[in-house]
Parts: C-alpha cells; sequence; structure tokens
C-alpha cells in the first residue's frame, strides 16, 4: 500500500495525562503523519509536556475559548495549507489500537476502487471497560420529525451511515476539496454533524469501517440538561451553555439542515430540557447525547 500523506488533526484543553495518552497510543501507529494539535489555553503544563515528549507536533495555541470546533477549525486549517491526501480527526480521549490507521486507510482506497473516492470513513470505539458501543456513526431516523440520529453499531463488514462523532474520522483531500472547513458557525457542538451532512449534499458519502478502531469512555448524561435531578432553571442553563444547543449555532443548524419547517424541530432541545429523563439509565439517543465534548444534537 502507497504511504499516505496524512495529518492528524487534535485540540486539547487541561487534561495533560490523556492528551499524552492519546498521543503515545496514536505514535504506535506504523504510519507516517504529522500532528497539528491546538492547544486551547491550557494551563496544567499540556503544551510543554507535548513539546517535551513528541517535539514534531505542530502546536497552534489556543486563547482558551476556541471549544471543540474553534480547536479543531483551527488546527484543520493550518494542515490543509500544506495539501495532504488525509486528514484524521482525532479525539485526545479516543486512544487507537494498533494498526487502526492503516485499517481506515485501507478502507478508503477500497472505497475509492469500488467508485465512492468521495467517501469519509468513521471509526467506532467502545469502552474500555464494559466493551459496549460509544462513538462512531449514525443513521438518520426514520421517525416523523428531521434530523434525528441513531447510534449505527460497528459489524464485520463496512456500513454506510448518515451522521459521525468526529473521535476518529478520516477524511480525504477530495471530500475537503468539496466541504472545506468545520464550520466556525459553532463552538464546541454540532460542528461534526453539519460537517457530516454538508458532505452528504456535495455528493460525498459516510462510512463506518468494521469493528473498533480504539476505546473511549462514553459520557453520563447525569447532571446534564436532560438530568431531572436538576431543577428546571439548572437545565436550561445548562441547555443554553455552549457546550449543549445555544441560540445562535442551534437556529443555524436548524435552518441549515431541518427542512422548510425547521422552527418546530428548533423547539425540541428545550421541551426536552423542560421535561428531562426521568430515567437516566436508559441513554438518550445519537442525537440527544448532549454531553460529549464533540456531537451534540
Amino acid at each position: 500500500m502507497k504511504q499516505a500523506n496524512l495529518a492528524v488533526i487534535m485540540t486539547c484543553h487541561n487534561r495533560r495525562d490523556t492528551t499524552i495518552a492519546c498521543l503515545q497510543a496514536l505514535y504506535q501507529q506504523k504510519n507516517q503523519f504529522d500532528v497539528y494539535l491546538t492547544d486551547d489555553g491550557s494551563f496544567d503544563g499540556t503544551a510543554e509536556a507535548v513539546k517535551a515528549q513528541y517535539p514534531e507536533v505542530k502546536i497552534i495555541q489556543g486563547n482558551g475559548n476556541l471549544f471543540w470546533v474553534g480547536g479543531m477549525h483551527l488546527a484543520f486549517g493550518e494542515a490543509i495549507k500544506n495539501q495532504y491526501d488525509y486528514y484524521l480527526w482525532l479525539n485526545d480521549d479516543t486512544f487507537l489500537e494498533a494498526n487502526a490507521l492503516n485499517k481506515l486507510l485501507h478502507i478508503y482506497q477500497n472505497l475509492s476502487e469500488e467508485g465512492y473516492p468521495n467517501s469519509i470513513v468513521v471509526g467506532s470505539t467502545k469502552d474500555p471497560i464494559t466493551g459496549k458501543a460509544t462513538y462512531g456513526g449514525a443513521l438518520k431516523s426514520k421517525k416523523w420529525y428531521s434530523n434525528k440520529f441513531e447510534f449505527l453499531e460497528p459489524s464485520s463488514v463496512v456500513q454506510k451511515c448518515d451522521a459521525m462523532y468526529g473521535n476518529c474520522v478520516l477524511i480525504p483531500k477530495s471530500v475537503v476539496a468539496k466541504v472545506g472547513n468545520i464550520d466556525t458557525a459553532f463552538v464546541h457542538s454540532l460542528g461534526d454533524l453539519d460537517y457530516a451532512l454538508r458532505a452528504h449534499k456535495l455528493g460525498c458519502q459516510i462510512w463506518i469501517a468494521p469493528g473498533y478502531i480504539g476505546t473511549c469512555s462514553k459520557n453520563s448524561i447525569r447532571n446534564s440538561w436532560v438530568d431531572t435531578n436538576l431543577n428546571i432553571l439548572e437545565r436550561w442553563k445548562k441547555v443554553l451553555h455552549i457546550k449543549g444547543f445555544p441560540l445562535k449555532s442551534w437556529t443555524v443548524f436548524c435552518s441549515r439542515h431541518s427542512g422548510p419547517f425547521w422552527i418546530f424541530y428548533w423547539f425540541l432541545p428545550y421541551i426536552r430540557a423542560t421535561i428531562g429523563y426521568k430515567n437516566l439509565a436508559s441513554s438518550p439517543t445519537f442525537a440527544e447525547d448532549s454531553n460529549k465534548r464533540n456531537l451534540k444534537l
């Protein structure tokens, strides 16, 4: 297989040990790549630790207010300037298994040879303790309301999907040429989902790789905007927060992707924040998992 010209895109903020552990797993891969890491104003020594252990990492300094979308946009933009063949989005709490990059690249090359050169390949993750699936791709629900997505369990074969979490995503240059960078109309959430939906509209395909490419723990919905142990005022503060459904970003997303009657869909997270989840043992769907650092529709 031809050696790939690959850029790994990451962002981090104040979790030095986690970021270093992610890089340790990454550098065990057999591929050659460049790492672009936005350090968004960390004050726990993350940048210094990365420079000491991995001086080849290209660190871009943020101002502490970029969050996931802003940090990834900044690193992605720097990498795009150098016109790589492939770009890998990688969350710094996602730990790759050996040969994960080769697996994703091999899948993409097979898809390209089958007539799908404009393909995004998503790697699924599992919980390191329970082994249960945590993040990856999703299919659009067939229910009446638009843009509700349900997690797609990985299988032994490549599967087509409609949306993705941004934990581990391989994007070829042909897709970047069409879609461009992550849209900074979003701040912390929705950016990866928006990217997937824009890619679809431009004729690209999204696939999840067979099995798992690594591990990533799934965040609990406790103490979130759907937790009925919090009062309504606390839930509303959380749903309107940058890490929930801030009004401006959510309005952009709905008006862009939810059809002519988008205003009706716009109300849903705020209604859910009012009602909450009475049974926290049951996890929300892909579309409602608003605790994770990236995709939170």
